[in-house]
């Protein structure tokens, strides 16, 4: 016999705010008849943290609260105890997405440390020589809007400006101007700036726009913060022109970006690197905060 479950939303998106009600079908297939125990279902959220591996043994304090925050946990029965006929059966469902009390709901986020997922569980508890039958999927949240205005973002760039710089003089001379169009992004719409090659000695290879995730895990005892790349841009290659204006441009990815959070336990933030590379082999970074928004 083969019992197959599937769970069907009704937004095809799968995009809910907090107070949005989740309703949707449990679609069950089977070839034969059979009976079960009961079929529930259940919506969880939580905050999933770990360290990196160059933490672990540093902050041993840290496993505590490094426990998973949950943040949504509702349970519902559809169906008691019965026999089923074979064929394809569908139940309705709906689950309002309240948190727990005195817990927010945090926008759905996949990192490298910090994991911020939300998910609906269902399971049809069977006889006891009898496999459970069960489903889960995720369904994406997200945060409510704000309204935040940011500053447009000058720089220079040039051997001077530069800092963890062992031996100046054997950087070739350079100078780099532009701007960023804010420090504060919607993380709906594109980053944008722009960038000047206004000379360099050395032939330039390529220049790169990079987004970085920065996630801090801890507690009063301490915190663990790890940098990793999420995406990079190829926006220029080769020995670009003199005194003309490149624009930047970047799409922030979804799921692996959400609005900038800082709680007590955790924190997620994101940085652009402007990432100019010679033909010698050097490396030129320019490093910028930027806070994400939803508006």
């Amino acid at each position: 016999m083969s019992i197959t479950m599937d769970i069907q939303l009704k937004r095809v998106d799968k995009i809910y705010r907090e107070g949005d009600m989740v309703s949707g079908v449990v679609v069950i297939d089977s070839n034969d008849s059979y009976s079960h125990q009961g079929i529930s279902l259940a919506m969880d959220g939580q905050v999933s943290l770990q360290l990196s591996a160059k933490s672990v043994g540093l902050f041993e304090a840290f496993y505590n609260s490094l426990k998973p925050i949950q943040l949504v946990s509702f349970g519902l029965e559809l169906a008691k105890p019965s026999k089923m006929a074979k064929g394809r059966i569908e139940i309705p469902f709906e689950i309002p997405l309240k948190p727990k009390p005195g817990q927010p709901t945090y926008e759905t986020y996949h990192g490298v440390f910090v994991n911020i997922q939300y998910v609906l569980k269902c399971e049809m508890k069977r006889g006891a020589f009898s496999k459970v039958v069960n489903k889960s999927i995720e369904f994406i949240v997200e945060a409510s809007k704000t309204t935040e205005q940011g500053k447009e973002v000058s720089f220079t760039i040039s051997p001077a400006s530069l800092e963890n710089l062992k031996d100046r003089a054997a950087v070739p001379d350079f100078s780099v101007e532009g701007k960023l169009h804010t420090s504060v992004c919607s993380i709906t719409k594109p980053f944008t700036g722009e960038i000047t090659l206004k000379m360099s000695e050395a032939p330039i290879k390529s220049i790169e726009l990079q987004l970085v995730r920065v996630e801090t895990c801890g507690c009063l005892e301490g915190y663990a913060k790890d940098a990793t790349e999420i995406q990079n841009i190829q926006i220029a290659e080769g020995d670009v022109c003199r005194n003309l204006s490149i624009p930047l441009y970047m799409i922030f990815p979804r799921l692996f970006t959400c609005p900038t959070l800082a709680t007590d336990n955790f924190k997620v933030e994101f940085e652009v690197n402007v990432v100019i590379v010679l033909v010698t082999g050097d490396l030129i970074t320019e490093n910028f905060p930027i806070k994400l928004i939803r508006n």
